[in-house]
């Protein structure tokens, strides 16, 4: 993980001389091979990724995950890596490969997942997810929608680096991907030997909680062997400046129900009588915090596990950049009671992830509505078990005067309380000098599953923060990408360790 630190470091050094000879090349050496050949290649590597997009990816979309399995095995077997898709009863495979180096003495796997949040085609600007948009900027900057350079455009750079390509997983997790093999394919037309056997793990279940990753992984502990795990996934930080981080989150998703009638009433001749489910539901979520964001369930901080003094240290040590993101972000006031956000990242979140109660806009109705729906989400950090932290959510749900059941309430169950709440658990997951070093990432991927296999693991994250993950107009700044390149074609180069 050091070695990861000091190639980051050497990479963002600004003194390497031109044509200046190392044997091995530098890490610097290495990112300027990668960005000849990238800027020589640019309409291929776009286009790859670009058809890598278009295969709808939703980790529920067993047919269209199953395409997007198929097709990385191809690009994985077109560089010569010898892959074996481990199968997943149902679902997508777990998408496997290495390449060995015959210089090589040590193993680095390499992790990221193919599959892809949910979409709604009527929040996206361009209406179509799976179809990748170029744009010459950010959409909040007034990015005009502009075509892809011809294919031969050129053998030169053609594409700015602050243009953006628009489309599911451009940034989570797709991209790392594409990223990740052409820097391979610049390494060897530069014949910079690899430094490293390089393994690869793809999953297409991450965004469903990686359910069937550990039993997958544990029947084929025996391709496993390596020194080190590196994730690809996440975003660089806020700053701009590249991350390495050394933990993550735990997620635990819960549905919540709330209930009124048995079918939705008019409002006239029912209002001020008939119990209204969305104004109970409103009620019982302001209840959870105060108006810092302080969680005021009982217990919920109790097992939190301090931090100890390299993680106070990495802390202070993080770029303070709030007051930039206040202003990008629009928010005159952030929750945490004046707590830097690398602080609250820190602790267990709750946060409401969605509301729905009958309609609003152009099909809203004169109705007290039937039942009110919300989808929470808690975060977890380390000495806390996702078990443990539902039973908190329940049991102070319970403690507001709900009858709390895990299904269906039935009419006698309805006739007999007065509020019903369905509380069902969905769980997630478990629990440079101008590089970033991050105790730990507020987003939540599946690497328990890697320590309980012993291999240690560091993430090094390369797309642009403001990349929409997990929402509409989900993106890719093409001038990360490139640097990400870079900074795998480096790793690959120099972990010699």
């Amino acid at each position: 993980m050091k070695r990861i630190i000091a190639t980051l470091a050497a990479l963002l050094s600004p003194c390497l001389a031109a044509g200046q000879k190392a044997s091995p090349p530098s890490p610097a050496q290495v990112a300027q091979a990668v960005r000849e050949y990238r800027m020589e290649n640019e309409d291929r590597i776009v286009r790859e990724l670009s058809e890598f997009l278009a295969i709808p990816n939703v980790a529920s979309d067993t047919p269209n995950i199953q395409k997007n399995a198929a097709h990385l095995v191809e690009m994985l077997e077109a560089r010569g890596i010898e892959t074996h898709p481990l199968p997943v009863t149902g679902r997508g495979p777990v998408v496997f490969g290495k390449l060995i180096s015959a210089e090589a003495k040590r193993t680095v796997i390499f992790y990221a997942h193919y599959d892809g949040q949910p979409v709604d085609p009527t929040a996206w600007t361009d209406g179509s997810p799976f179809e990748p948009v170029l744009r010459s900027a950010a959409i909040e900057a007034g990015g005009k929608r502009i075509p892809f350079p011809a294919s031969g455009a050129g053998t030169r750079s053609v594409y700015n680096d602050d243009w953006r390509i628009y489309a599911r997983s451009a940034s989570d997790d797709k991209s790392p991907i594409v990223a990740l093999l052409a820097a391979l394919d610049a390494l060897r037309v530069k014949r910079i030997p690899l430094a490293v056997n390089l393994k690869v793990i793809f999953e297409g279940e991450e965004e469903a909680g990686s359910p069937n990753l550990q039993k997958t992984l544990e029947l084929h502990k025996n391709l496993l062997g390596a020194d080190l795990l590196v994730t690809a996934d996440g975003p660089v930080h806020q700053s701009g400046r590249p991350l390495v981080f050394f933990g993550n989150r735990g997620d635990i998703g819960i549905d919540l129900t709330v209930y009124g009638p048995v079918r939705a009433l008019h409002s006239g001749h029912y209002g001020n009588w008939a119990p209204n489910p969305a104004m109970e539901l409103s009620r019982l979520l302001a209840s959870m915090k105060d108006p810092d964001g302080h969680v005021l369930i009982d217990g919920y901080y109790d097992d939190v596990t301090p931090l100890g003094e390299a993680e106070k240290r990495a802390l202070a040590e993080m770029p303070d950049n709030d007051a930039d993101l206040e202003r990008e972000l629009g928010i005159a006031k952030p929750e945490g009671g004046g707590k830097k956000l690398v602080e609250l990242i820190m602790e267990p979140s709750l946060n409401i992830r969605g509301l729905r109660s009958a309609y609003v806009g152009v099909q809203a109705q004169n109705v007290v509505p039937d039942k009110a729906e919300a989808s929470l989400e808690a975060r977890l950090v380390k000495g806390e078990e996702p078990r443990k932290k539902f039973e908190q959510i329940a049991t102070f749900i319970g403690r507001q005067g709900f009858f709390v059941v895990d299904h269906e309430p039935a009419t006698e169950e309805r006739r007999a309380h007065e509020r019903i709440a369905k509380v069902v658990d969905v769980v997630k997951g478990a629990a440079g000098k101008d590089t970033v070093i991050m105790p730990s990432t507020g987003g939540s991927v599946p690497m328990y599953i890697f320590d309980d296999l012993g291999l240690p693991w560091v993430g090094v994250p390369i797309v642009n923060y403001d990349n929409h993950q997990h929402s509409s107009d989900e993106n890719l700044r093409l001038g990360h990408f490139w640097r990400g390149m870079e900074i795998y074609g480096a790793i690959l180069a120099d972990l010699n360790w």
